[in-house]
């Protein structure tokens, strides 16, 4: 675009110079970038849509005012924590999610925790504890543990789940512009298409759905639980789902890296990595006790700037307005609400072997030292505990009244090796931040 104007020697381009129109179709191209991964989310867990909307544009503006509107990141929802929601509510009970959502909530607070540490004693000292031969591990078995379930999904229609499936790798892999970008959506898109043309799709609760309505329900909330109350859930929700913030945390520094990179500022250092993930964790916990999902920072955001370039926060900050007026359309949630369970189980499936993909990624770009027994222990037992009890016959491992899901154990397992045993390798360099390769979405980043 002739009219961008940089400014200064920052390389950002000041969307104010734009114009307001182009500035508005920007916010709104940016929207529907993140639009595919948020919504995706919600339709796997059984989660509100539209309250996942509202939060994904509240969170957003919400860590814009904590990182002083200098970084331009989205937050949509975290693919990270599907494991957590399905080992609560296995098949979306709607009387279990909020259970899950505050075990959500209180990975939130591991954010909060680690960005006062950060604060206090630098980042260098914090994230030693969470060095790539722990969180690419974790990160795979996220991914592998969740593989049945698309799968079981896929099976329903797989004629639906291939198209979604071809649609997605042939963007990804052949797409040029946004069509790179959003994969996801065009997949979803295609595959909903090709159904409805077959006719294996109900559209009868979309005549019922208002155009207008709150997007926030009481009985979906955390607070709804407080009432009858099962004591022994709730601290199983917690023990198995807070050890996932360890990869999510990884994944928001490899993001805020990879805007720093793009952009050519070291967000890390200004506003500083202790107020990014004050931000994450802030909109995380506030979403998950209204009932939407964690939120999290999101790599397709490092492709629409990389593509528009086009780095002005105010930009993000429109796109999360746009989220939140869509929250307010049921009619629009219905519609996502009638999708065919084979387009979702052939998104999924490409999105959970991505995020196993990612885990491998995660520790060959971190030059992981194998030669050495102790990376090699600490692999082995983190991949073997989470899958291996994630597939046996009782799913979990129960101590006293509360039940361990695999993941949660592989990965406590995995910290405490890490921090007894002799060899520690990994050094983290918050001067000059680079891509961590932890990225969820499905996508590839072009720098």
């Amino acid at each position: 675009m002739s009219e961008k104007t940089k400014l200064g020697e920052s390389g950002i381009y000041d969307a104010k110079s734009l114009g307001t129109p182009k500035v508005m179709v920007l916010g709104l191209q940016h929207m529907f970038a993140m639009f595919g991964s948020t919504i995706l989310v919600p339709i796997l867990t059984g989660l509100d849509v539209s309250t996942t909307l509202l939060f994904a544009g509240l969170g957003t503006l919400l860590f814009h005012f904590l990182t002083k509107r200098k970084v331009p990141a989205f937050l949509g929802s975290s693919f990270a924590f599907l494991g957590g929601y399905f080992a609560i509510a296995p098949n979306g009970e709607a009387e279990l999610l909020p259970y899950a959502c505050f075990g959500v909530a209180c990975a939130g607070l591991v954010y909060l925790i680690l960005a006062a540490l950060i604060k206090l004693f630098g980042a260098g000292k914090v994230m030693k504890y969470f060095p790539p031969v722990v969180t690419g591990p974790i990160i795979i078995a996220i991914g592998l543990t969740l593989s049945q379930s698309a799968i079981d999904s896929c099976s329903s229609d797989w004629l639906i789940a291939l198209i979604a499936i071809v649609l997605i790798v042939v963007c990804n892999i052949w797409g040029k512009g946004m069509i790179k970008i959003v994969p996801i959506i065009i997949g979803v898109i295609g595959s909903y298409l090709t159904a409805v043309v077959m006719g294996r799709v109900d559209f009868s609760s979309v005549a019922d759905a208002a155009w207008v309505g709150l997007p926030i329900h009481w009985d979906n909330t955390v607070f709804s639980i407080f009432s009858n109350l099962d004591s022994k859930l709730l601290l199983t929700s917690i023990i198995t789902i807070v050890p996932i913030a360890l990869a999510t945390i990884v994944e928001h520094i490899g993001d805020i890296s990879a805007i720093s990179s793009t952009v050519g500022r070291n967000y890390i250092k200004d506003p500083g990595l202790h107020r990014t993930m004050l931000g994450d964790g802030l909109a995380t916990i506030v979403a998950s006790l209204f009932g939407a999902p964690a939120n999290t920072t999101y790599g397709e955001n490092t492709g629409v700037l990389s593509l528009t370039k086009v780095f002005d926060p105010m930009v993000i900050r429109l796109a999360a307005v746009f989220a939140v007026l869509f929250s307010f359309c049921p009619k629009f949630a219905a519609i996502i609400g009638c999708m065919p369970t084979a387009t979702v189980g052939g998104v999924s499936l490409v999105l959970y072997g991505m995020i196993s993909a990612v885990g491998v990624r995660n520790v060959v770009e971190s030059r992981c030292d194998f030669s050495k027994s102790r990376n090699v222990i600490i692999a082995a037992l983190i991949l073997v505990l989470s899958i291996g009890i994630k597939y046996s016959a009782a799913g979990s491992i129960t101590i006293g009244f509360v039940s361990l899901s695999g993941l949660a154990v592989g990965a406590l397992v995995g910290i405490i090796l890490n921090a007894v045993l002799p060899g520690k390798d990994y050094v983290y360099d918050e001067e000059e931040p680079t891509d961590t390769g932890v990225n969820f979405a499905v996508m590839s980043k072009e720098k």
